[in-house]
């Protein structure tokens, strides 16, 4: 497979020690029965002690070098295997990192989890499978029966006209297999995403009082799994009891022609035990690599899905000789810009330009899926226009080097999403030299100080995954603080406050206008209230933009900003705030 051939190249020298190993192993194996065999021919019937000892020092010779070639044998399969599947695992997770948030979508994040750990087991296995047997192997089978035919040509014969039977076999699970290891396997994705869905949705889950629902729905994709994977195990296994007959009557055959063969003293007795012991290797090997190529489809299947993710093109093209550092006054244009998503029929932005300023508050209201977000989305490339351009200081943000683009943005995203670590590490996630002093700095400007040390061990209180031990206010400050402790240039808050009261929406606000003075501070709000003092306020409606300019022209020029103040102000705060 091209997958295990691209990392064959980087351990050339395990591949030879490997290579050597499976030539002792073989020279050993068929040289004990030969020694043996001429032990009794010479030796033992022949009465020769001095043969019998020269040929015993042999056996003994061969002994040793078998444990050699075997212990490395073992050593080298398992070293690269490991090494592969670790290659393999890094190289998958670093594309991960680098693939678009829809090609995250279409494979499937409970898919992603299975082929880097499952799929990547699969190959491990196989590989083993490869290097011990699959090499050994055509050398085994070729040398036996060379020394049958050298033994015997006509018993020899009769072991060539059972190869078609064990191949035919062989050929036929193999045939069987591959179609319920793809089904295997998606299954195993359909389980992982159910699992992951219930651990992440419990609460819900337990609120809507569906655990039996869950339940069943779990145990009927297990069932299905167990099912197919004892039709696929059943299939795997009647490879052994098949090869086992076809040599038990093969020996049978072969006994009852060598006792014709030895009464008229045309084939010895020694000769005959070397001889089952080449037949015993020879078919043996062909049933080993049968195994293998039975395990094939399987390991196919999960190479397959691993080479998606590492063939899958690069949607976000990292433009690697751009641009990383900022000149000039600041600005961030959008010139009539298109997008729409790559599973969507229709675009969610259509023909949006506006321009911010460096000291600027610029803010988006509008209706859920008027394309705010894809707003901010685009203007740190988790996506890309499908017409027009995103200018930063006059420069398409295409031009600039992905990871020197986004140190200049601090994002807040609508979901707030914390690691497994203490809060200070969170907080560093934001800048990893932060010191102290900067994590309380940007705490407190978050508002997230005062809970912070009301816990006992304070900066250093574990969160746990997800941040699951927080409560969604909590959550979302230390996302504020994340961000605020790396001072970049542009701040993108996307719907960043939701989770928190107007009192605390207030007081973060007022704490962070200081240090976000010479930078932009892009706003996606719901409450008209956080944003009347935006320097700018866009409304978008349906992917259009419909309105722009201040609260008080808004109030007087735009019919769908009304409607929202409309919606939320009686009838004294409309008579304040209009």
């Amino acid at each position: 497979m091209s997958l295990i051939l691209r990392y064959v190249k980087k351990y050339k020298g395990l591949m030879i020690l490997n290579f050597i190993a499976v030539l002792s192993f073989v020279l050993v194996e068929l040289g004990i029965p030969t020694i043996t065999g001429m032990m009794i021919d010479q030796g033992i019937l022949g009465q020769d002690k001095d043969a019998l000892s020269r040929l015993g020092f042999f056996l003994f010779a061969c002994a040793i070098i078998g444990g050699v070639g075997s212990v490395l044998l073992n050593y080298t399969s398992t070293r690269f295997s490991t090494y592969m599947t670790r290659d393999i695992r890094t190289d998958v997770f670093d594309k991960t990192q680098r693939i678009s948030h829809a090609q995250y979508n279409n494979l499937g994040i409970s898919s992603m989890i299975t082929r880097i750990v499952n799929d990547a087991y699969q190959l491990t296995l196989f590989t083993q499978m490869i290097l011990r047997m699959g090499l050994i192997t055509p050398i085994m089978v070729a040398t036996s029966f060379f020394l049958m035919f050298n033994s015997s040509s006509k018993l020899a014969i009769i072991n060539v006209l059972s190869i078609p039977v064990i191949l035919l076999v062989v050929f036929t699970i193999s045939k069987l297999s591959k179609p319920l290891s793809t089904k295997q396997q998606g299954l195993l994705d359909k389980i992982n995403r159910i699992t992951r869905e219930n651990i992440t949705g419990v609460r819900v889950i337990r609120a809507f009082r569906s655990d039996d629902y869950e339940t069943h729905r779990f145990a009927h994709e297990n069932k299905a799994y167990a099912d197919t994977s004892k039709k696929l195990f059943r299939l795997m296994s009647m490879t052994e009891p098949t090869f086992f007959f076809i040599l038990h009557m093969v020996v049978i055959v072969i006994f009852i022609y060598a006792t014709y063969m030895i009464r008229d003293a045309s084939f010895n007795v020694g000769t005959l035990v070397a001889f089952l012991e080449y037949q015993f290797h020879a078919l043996y090997s062909l049933m080993l690599f049968a195994t293998v190529f039975i395990m094939y489809p399987r390991a196919q299947v999960s190479a397959a899905r691993l080479q998606e993710i590492l063939d899958a093109p690069e949607e976000i093209i990292n433009s690697t000789t751009g641009l990383n550092n900022l000149s000039g006054p600041l600005t961030l244009e959008f010139k009539d810009v298109t997008f729409g998503y790559p599973d969507s029929e229709k675009n969610v932005l259509q023909h949006i330009s506006f321009k911010a300023h460096q000291g600027q508050m610029v803010a988006f209201i509008g209706s859920t899926g008027s394309g705010k977000s894809s707003i901010m989305n685009l203007m740190v490339r988790f996506y890309d226009t499908k017409e027009g351009s995103v200018e930063l200081n006059g420069v398409d943000v295409k031009d600039y080097e992905l990871n020197g683009l986004r140190s200049h943005f601090g994002f807040i995203s609508q979901r707030t999403n914390l690691f497994s670590g203490s809060i200070a590490d969170n907080i560093r996630y934001g800048k990893k030299d932060a010191s102290l002093e900067q994590v309380i700095e940007a705490s407190t400007m978050a508002s997230a100080l005062e809970f912070i040390q009301s816990k006992e061990q304070g900066f250093d209180t574990w969160v746990s995954e997800g941040g699951s031990n927080l409560s969604g206010g909590q959550k979302q400050r230390l996302s504020i603080a994340r961000a605020l402790v790396r001072k970049p240039a542009i701040y993108v808050f996307d719907d960043s406050f939701s989770a928190l009261d107007y009192k605390t929406d207030v007081q973060i606000r007022k704490n962070i206008k200081p240090i976000t003075q010479d930078s932009i501070v892009f706003v996606v709000a719901q409450r008209i209230s956080s944003i009347l003092d935006a320097d700018h306020i866009i409304v978008l409606n349906e992917g259009e933009i419909v309105g722009q300019g201040t609260h008080k022209e808004l109030m007087k020029t735009c019919e769908v900003y009304l409607e929202i103040a409309r919606s939320q102000f009686n009838e004294k705060e409309m008579e304040i705030y209009g």
